[in-house]
Formats: structure tokens, sequence, C-alpha cells
């Protein structure tokens, strides 16, 4: 399956505009890639250290699923930040560091690049203004999700007309957390106990990351939802950080999940 010729990326309907046609968007999984070893499949992570052209003919097929040509499939440096970038033509140096990206601009498809951490994807169909965002718990503590619901704004889209949906990422039954991280969270903000349960290792808890980032985009006041798949357990669809970890490889591969408006 992993090196089937072409992507079978996943799809909300709830990203899916009848009216509107020209958006296109794929969560992509590990199908459809050239990738060996422990990247085996659509590998498109330009940080990994899998070999340069796999990487690049994985993000070319991609961008040809997009109907984009490669350079216009962008991915921005992630960093962990609540930093977004507008983009409106390819970058001409260095990809800058940041964990979101907006666009009104025809034919660039926006990215987040994810191996356990939430990507999200956006559309303002009716403005036509569409986004990418990575979140893992820190990128969602300190305000990816807002900022870029504000940088769509600043486009013309309303926040009441932006839907939201998370793709996959690690589930609350195999993302477990130290007892720092848990009072990080409760210590900022009482209510996000409900985000915790007990783990089987004392002093630790189990983070649902799925339900915090859907409840902070709920309560930005978009149309937030959940593919509720799990890179950790799904391991022949999905590259994950902390299985990687777990099992001492020496790296891992990058999952994309892409939104880009085409033409009508």
């Amino acid at each position: 399956m992993h090196n089937s010729p072409r992507p079978d990326p996943l799809r909300s309907e709830h990203l899916e505009f009848a009216d509107k046609p020209f958006i296109r968007h794929g969560f992509f999984t590990r199908s459809g890639g050239v990738s060996g070893g422990i990247y085996s499949g659509l590998n498109t992570g330009t940080g990994s250290d899998d070999d340069k052209s796999h990487v690049a003919e994985n993000r070319r097929r991609v961008a040809e699923w997009l109907g984009v040509t490669p350079q216009n499939l962008l991915s921005v440096w992630q960093v962990h930040s609540p930093d977004v970038v507008t983009v409106r033509e390819p970058f001409a140096g260095e990809r800058p560091k940041a964990d979101a990206m907006v666009t009104d601009r025809r034919g660039i498809a926006v990215s987040a690049s994810s191996a356990d951490c939430g990507p999200i994807l956006f559309a303002d169909p009716e403005a036509a203004v569409i986004g990418a965002a990575h979140a893992g718990w820190k990128g969602a503590f300190t305000g990816v999700l807002e900022n870029t619901v504000s940088a769509m704004e600043a486009l013309g889209a309303k926040r009441d007309r932006i839907v939201a949906v998370l793709g996959p990422s690690i589930s609350p039954a195999n993302y477990e957390v130290g007892p720092e991280f848990v009072d990080r969270f409760i210590g900022s903000t009482p209510g996000n106990a409900r985000y915790f349960t007990p783990s089987q290792k004392a002093g630790h808890a189990m983070f649902d990351l799925n339900r915090y980032t859907v409840d902070r985009l709920r309560a930005a006041g978009v149309q937030a939802h959940a593919l509720n798949r799990c890179t950790y357990a799904e391991e022949d669809l999905f590259f994950s950080y902390r299985r990687t970890t777990h099992r001492g490889e020496p790296d891992y591969g990058r999952l994309i999940s892409s939104i880009v408006m085409g033409d009508d």
C-alpha cells in the first residue's frame, strides 16, 4: 500500500463544498510514496534524513494530486510557535519559521507537516480564504489556532463561516505526559483538567490533544471538526514521532495535509 503509484489522502466532508468545488484538500497518509525503510511510503518531510530525491518525488505526487506545481506546494519551517504567515506566492528563499499559513490566492497549496501533532485545515469558501496550521500541545497552548483565524479574517474571512478540520494526530490512549505538563495546563486554566485522565504511571496522565484542539477552535468561533484518527496506533497509514521514539529508531517520516483553491 505504501508504494502504490498515487496518493490516496483522507478527506473530510466538512471541507467539501458543493457550491465551491474549486477548494480541494487532503490529509495525506503514507500511501502512494516511493520512500523505503523507516520512511516507507509518502514521506514529505524535507527535514528528515530520507533520500532527498524520494522526498521530492513524494511532494511532486502530492502537488499533482492537488493540481498544483511542486513549487506551489508550500510548507513553512515549523517550530512549535503561535506564528502565522500570509502567503501569496512561492517562497523566494528559505522557508519562514512559523506554524501556520493563510492565503486568498488560487493555485497556492498551504500545508501542515505532522507526525503526531495536529494538522488543521481551514476554509471560508464564501470569502475564498484558506489556511493550514500545525498544532502540537505547545502551538495550540500558545495560540496558533486563534492566530490562524485572525489572519484569515485579515484577508476577508468571517470566523462564523470558517470551517476547520483536525486531521490525524496522536490519540489520548497513546499520549502520556508528566506532572509538569499537567501543571502547566491546569495552572493556566483550571478547566483544562478535563483533557487529562490518569495513566498507569504514577504522577502521569493521558492528554487529549484532539479534544483540546477542537475545543479551542470552537471557542474561537469557528466550525470545528476532527477526523479522530490516531497516528501512533495506525502504523500502516501514519508516521509517528512518539512511536519512533519508543522504538529507538533514528528518524521518522512526516505526513502532509494540504488545501488549495483551484479554478472554478
